[in-house]
């Protein structure tokens, strides 16, 4: 609001309604948003040039004030006209260049303090709804100038933290945090083939022996030289000895034992 308190010190002199006031805010959004005063009235004068002040005679015509405006850019080129209906100021607004119109209607009462006109302090209320209520009602439907788009601060940049190629919609790796993934050998590598068979219990990427219960899901290896507890006792197996182990590995194996039943007609002779 600095800049609208300069403005409306400089044009106090001339501000004698509150309709004055409410202009002097909405010239200051439109400037705000890129654009420059041209001057009074529909047609252009002479030696004009862009200001972000108003125009001499700006409140000249009290029943309904008419401003031109030029965007920084050259790209648009806005007649304004406030008139008041009863308590209510409707602004209507024609970009030439486009041809494009936007209007707005804002209730005197609701941004402006009549009794405080000298102060600027006062005088205003509501300011959020009021530039709220000119963005969208005039500035969004005839666009905002390039050169005030440009100065728009920037998307919001990506966390410097993040890798380049971050991607908030990749799923992560169901890997835990810390922990290294195992060094399986390639198996494009012509020196791995043959490298399962040596390695029964799939402590690389395969293995001769299949666990029924977890198809799929290589073994953590286990060295039967230093025995299998209720199977073999340490030392029955020589260290590096290729060894086949006989039956399921590990204790509390669920499901049934099949040798606890005996087959159907098991003892008939001649089964």
């Amino acid at each position: 609001m600095a800049g609208l308190e300069a403005l409306y010190a400089w044009a106090r002199a001339a501000v004698s309604r509150p309709q004055d006031a409410l202009i002097c805010g909405v010239h200051w959004e439109l400037v705000r948003h890129g654009y420059r005063c041209l001057g009074a009235g529909d047609q252009p004068g002479p030696d004009e040039r862009k200001s972000e002040l108003l125009p001499a005679g700006w409140e000249a015509n009290k029943e309904v004030y008419t401003l031109r405006y030029k965007s920084t850019d050259d790209a648009h080129e806005l007649l304004l006209k406030a008139i008041m209906v009863e308590d209510s100021m409707i602004f209507n607004v024609m970009d030439r260049s486009s041809q494009k119109v936007a209007d707005v209607t804002l209730a005197v009462a609701d941004y402006i303090n009549p009794e405080h006109l000298d102060n600027f302090h006062k005088v205003y209320k509501n300011t959020e709804e009021l530039r709220t209520r000119i963005a969208s009602g005039i500035i969004a439907p005839l666009g905002v100038p390039a050169e005030k788009a440009k100065k728009e601060p920037e998307a919001k940049k990506k966390d410097p933290d993040l890798p380049r190629n971050y991607d908030p919609l990749r799923v992560p790796p169901r890997q835990p945090a810390g922990s290294r993934a195992p060094s399986w050998p390639s198996p494009l590598s012509p020196f791995a083939v043959g490298g399962e068979d040596l390695d029964p219990f799939g402590g690389r990427s395969g293995g001769m022996i299949m666990d029924p219960l977890r198809p799929g899901c290589p073994q953590p290896g286990i060295d039967p030289s230093s025995g299998i507890p209720d199977r073999l006792p340490p030392g029955a197996v020589p260290p590096g000895a290729r060894f086949d182990p006989f039956g399921p590995l590990g204790a509390g194996r669920p499901g049934p034992d099949p040798d606890h039943l005996p087959p159907p007609g098991y003892d008939d002779m001649f089964m």
